[in-house]
């Protein structure tokens, strides 16, 4: 080496430079790879993707082969800036320190911060076409890898590490919804609340969505005729349980579509409802809304009581309230939560805790009750009069409205 003119040994320098920073910035671009699309893409067949995901499945190998090249080049460009220097300069310590030093920084911009920085930005760019020299240049170079290797997943088997394993990156709930929260830009927020309810349909349970028994609206069969042809006329549903004094006594359901028709002639009684009601359904409070799903789906009904493990009755539950936990604001027109221009939130008490959570993006507990209002009685052990403000679980709202037995209004404000 020392009898090559400079030109010969600063080309090689360069070259060396060059091979420098195509493995700095090919690991880099490796291993930032978006693993899931990269699976996406071999799906589409992409070849380059197809090299790079088969590559990736051993990362161990592919990482003592990046290194392996990294180290041979950047020892054989230190070796070679020491000769030029030597040639260059007549005093050989300083000249092999001065050598040092200016590769060092040469390397550090040239070869190492840039490449990576754009193969951090930019991995595919590095990646796919990487993927192709590193496939038969592993072929070529594998004994000395697999030499290698053999010490680097000894001393990691003493860690408890086995990389033979197949490691797949697995998402679990709460960062599946991460990810969906930050994909603003990639989708309307309305389906970004409709696939956080799909994620959520996994831990919610009937109770969590259902009617609460004091607002069912049905039929009272002891009630007098006029009276129940008056609530049939004014119900706002189309299905309503049918009953005698107590919900805990119900008879079943009536559609009305198969009574209205009946209503005006002269014949009609109580035993025409009777003889049009569809058998009453009744579910288990725990049961998971998923399961309940496909059992409507199956037994092809779309109405139930909710009932607890002694069998009273709690709530009712349809197949709209299903549908609704998961496409939300698509089939309704919710209001239970503005947003005031303060940045404070005015909340109707009745809404359940999960819903505010989704469309607030808050974490109040789940577990205990399932209704703000319900929330708020408990925290305070008491029904707190208007006006009163509290601190609840974080969040600081001020009570606006309230009857007798609950809380109707809440105002929730901004948090600092």
């Amino acid at each position: 080496m020392n009898d090559m003119p400079l030109s010969m040994l600063f080309g090689m320098l360069a070259a060396m430079l060059i091979f420098s920073a195509f493995f700095s910035g090919s690991e880099t671009a490796l291993m930032t790879l978006n693993r899931y699309r990269l699976r996406h893409l071999v799906k589409l067949k992409h070849s380059g993707a197809i090299k790079a995901h088969k590559l990736l499945q051993r990362p161990d190998r592919l990482l003592g082969l990046i290194l392996l090249g990294n180290s041979f080049v950047n020892n054989f460009a230190s070796s070679i800036a020491t000769v030029i220097a030597i040639k260059l300069y007549t005093d050989k310590e300083s000249s092999i320190a001065i050598a040092a030093g200016i590769l060092t920084i040469v390397m550090l911009i040239c070869s190492e911060v840039t490449p990576k920085t754009l193969a951090a930005i930019k991995p595919e760019l590095l990646a796919f076409p990487s993927a192709w020299i590193y496939t038969p240049l592993l072929k070529l170079l594998y004994p000395v890898v697999w030499f290698v290797n053999l010490f680097v997943n000894l001393l990691l088997r003493i860690v408890g590490v086995d990389v033979k394993k197949n490691y797949h990156d697995a998402l679990n709930t709460d960062e599946l919804k991460s990810i969906i929260s930050d994909a603003e830009s990639l989708m309307p927020a309305r389906y970004q609340k409709m696939l956080m309810g799909i994620l959520d349909l996994e831990s919610a349970t009937v109770e969590d969505i259902m009617t609460p028994r004091n607002e069912i609206i049905g039929v009272d069969l002891e009630l007098p005729v006029e009276d129940i042809i008056t609530r049939i006329k004014t119900s706002p549903h189309t299905r309503l349980p049918v009953y005698k004094t107590s919900i805990d006594r119900i008879i079943g359901f009536i559609h009305l579509r198969k009574i209205l028709a009946l209503l005006n002639q002269e014949d009609f009684d109580k035993q025409t409802i009777i003889n049009l009601l569809d058998k009453p359904s009744f579910i288990p409070e725990s049961t998971p809304v998923h399961n309940q799903m496909h059992r409507f789906k199956h037994e092809k009904i779309r109405i139930g009581l909710v009932v607890d493990e002694y069998g009273d009755v709690q709530g009712l539950v349809t197949l709209d309230d299903l549908l609704q936990e998961i496409v939300g604001e698509l089939i309704t027109d919710d209001v239970a939560v503005r947003t005031q221009s303060d940045g404070s939130y005015l909340v109707d008490a009745n809404i359940t805790i999960r819903e505010l959570n989704r469309v607030t993006q808050w974490t109040l507990p789940t577990e205990g009750p399932k209704t703000l209002n319900g929330l708020i009685i408990e925290f305070m052990e008491t029904i707190p009069e208007t006006g009163i403000s509290i601190r609840l679980h974080g969040y600081l709202l001020e009570i606006i409205k309230r009857d007798e037995n609950s809380v109707k209004l809440v105002k929730f404000l901004p948090r600092k």
